[in-house]
């Protein structure tokens, strides 16, 4: 059953994620593997956006099957390992815009009352989502604002990266 929720959410992320794959277009190899001082590299970026393995799957699982489940989120973790530093730029993007696809796809079939289930995330607390928030507002927090965030993210890496080049 598709919902307008759904279908506005699963737009807002296509959005993003056409956003992302444009900002990846063209990152040399080199360039996808720096980082300036202290910040991450694209690949990094990526990387985290990717999430660990299983990433979005098993946390909508438990909300749609769990009554507000608990779920130990970890912020600011980069999931970089040696199989993604590995991986060509491109390849790596192509897995992000696949995983947040998943999520598009998936806002499409879910009902209201679905996007209403809520879990316990003490992670995020102290942000605008609170400590218990609806699937709807998780799923729209991943794919609006997180992805949206990275983006730019990425997109200061790369300009500090081209300035740093004349260095």
């Amino acid at each position: 059953m598709t919902t307008a929720t759904g279908n506005q959410l699963a737009k807002d992320i296509r959005q993003n994620i056409a956003d992302l794959q444009a900002v990846c277009q063209g990152i040399d190899e080199g360039t996808a593997s720096r980082a300036p001082t202290n910040r991450w590299s694209p690949k990094e970026i990526l990387s985290h956006l990717l999430g660990q393995e299983g990433g979005h799957d098993m946390v909508v699982k438990a909300y749609l099957e769990e009554d507000t489940p608990t779920l130990d989120l970890k912020a600011e973790q980069t999931y970089f390992s040696e199989k993604r530093a590995a991986m060509p730029v491109a390849e790596l993007c192509a897995a992000v815009a696949a995983r947040y696809e998943q999520l598009a796809a998936l806002a499409t079939t879910l009902t209201e009352e679905q996007f209403a289930r809520k879990a316990r995330i003490p992670m995020l607390k102290d942000s605008p989502l609170g400590e218990y928030p609806t699937l709807e507002s998780l799923l729209g927090g991943l794919g609006r604002y997180h992805l949206q965030s990275h983006i730019e993210h990425l997109r200061e890496i790369l300009s500090e990266l081209e300035a740093s080049k004349g260095d």
